[in-house]
């Protein structure tokens, strides 16, 4: 890995847009924002920028790659859609839901980003700034997020500099993300299964399914065995700092992650405090999460204590992250 590359950082414009286009096209890597997390772009029919990639990450090569691509047209040139996936697509895209669905005969996203898999996962994202970008390329785009792996995910530019600078091209800065969690992914099969929940709430795919998502196997949401999609490894999201959930109190050198407008035992000799929502807010502690394990990881606290979040809506995908940070690496 060349970590002494020089990564150039832009305000987000059409030069912007224009020269990280032109960057893919050559097999670089390029940060960009989506509404969800800031993703790391390589040209996705391009086996060698993905292999740039994975090594940038440090991504186990196993771990696939979510597609992105500018419209549904698009998802359709590298993805088979049943009447299933049409209905979420319609329905969700633009939008923080990615589907995993069979590939198409002639696919032209590389096997390294499907990781071995005859399936695909494919998104349409929603940030102007990422759709410019897939608009001006012309083809799909790998973007998984922009971090080391295993690191908190980044929900700014200085977040992506902070882990990447060094080892990537060019950084798109958008400012701050809006959803903060990184997408819904569901699995288009037999049923569809809930692989990863995300910003977008199940509730929501539901109502539009007419019926629930089915869970995904008991063995598939491990670290032994090849995930069936992107962000199923169980030690995804770890910050270097342990992460003890379900606090009731704060225990001595530790840092609290807080919740509400409550507070717990202890909470006024924290290390350090950052309330995720101090008015209970989901949404707002969703574009919080990733930026405030981060800020807590540099304290030098013994653990980060995290207070209890509501599991329905998106602290379902708020929980799901928090229990993969506290698994550890």
């Amino acid at each position: 890995m060349n970590v002494g590359l020089k990564t150039l950082i832009l305000p987000a414009n059409e030069a912007a847009v224009a020269k990280a286009a032109r960057c893919l096209a050559e097999g670089g890597l390029v940060a960009f924002p989506t509404e969800t997390v800031y993703g790391l772009g390589a040209d996705a029919a391009n086996a060698g920028a993905i292999a740039r990639l994975y090594e940038a990450k440090g991504r186990p090569s196993f771990n696939p790659l979510i597609a992105h691509v500018g419209d549904i047209a698009a998802a359709r040139r590298i993805a088979r859609f049943d009447a299933t996936a049409t209905k979420l697509a319609e329905a969700f895209w633009p939008g923080p839901l990615t589907l995993v669905l069979p590939k198409t005969t002639d696919c032209a996203v590389a096997d390294l980003a499907t990781a071995g898999l005859d399936t695909i996962a494919v998104r349409v994202p929603a940030h102007p700034v990422a759709r410019a970008i897939l608009r001006t390329f012309g083809g799909p785009v790998v973007a998984p997020s922009a971090n080391l792996s295993g690191h908190v995910s980044p929900t700014s530019a200085a977040h992506v500099q902070s882990d990447l600078a060094g080892r990537i091209d060019l950084i798109v800065d958008g400012g701050a993300v809006t959803v903060g969690v990184e997408s819904t992914i569901v699995g288009c099969f037999e049923e569809p299964m809930l692989l990863r929940p995300g910003g977008l709430p199940r509730g929501e795919i539901e109502r539009v399914l007419g019926r629930p998502l089915v869970r995904p196997p008991e063995d598939a949401d491990n670290d032994a065995g090849q995930p069936l999609a992107p962000g199923m490894l169980a030690s995804h999201y770890a910050p270097r700092t342990k992460v003890r959930l379900n606090a009731e109190s704060v225990e001595t050198n530790e840092a609290l992650l807080a919740f509400g407008p409550d507070s717990v035992r202890g909470a006024e000799a924290a290390t350090a405090v950052m309330n995720l929502s101090p008015r209970g807010d989901l949404s707002e502690a969703a574009a919080h999460l990733f930026g405030y394990l981060r800020a807590l990881d540099t304290k030098g606290a013994r653990a980060i204590a995290v207070m209890p979040v509501p599991h329905h809506g998106l602290g379902e995908a708020i929980n799901d992250r928090l229990r993969r940070a506290a698994i550890g690496r």
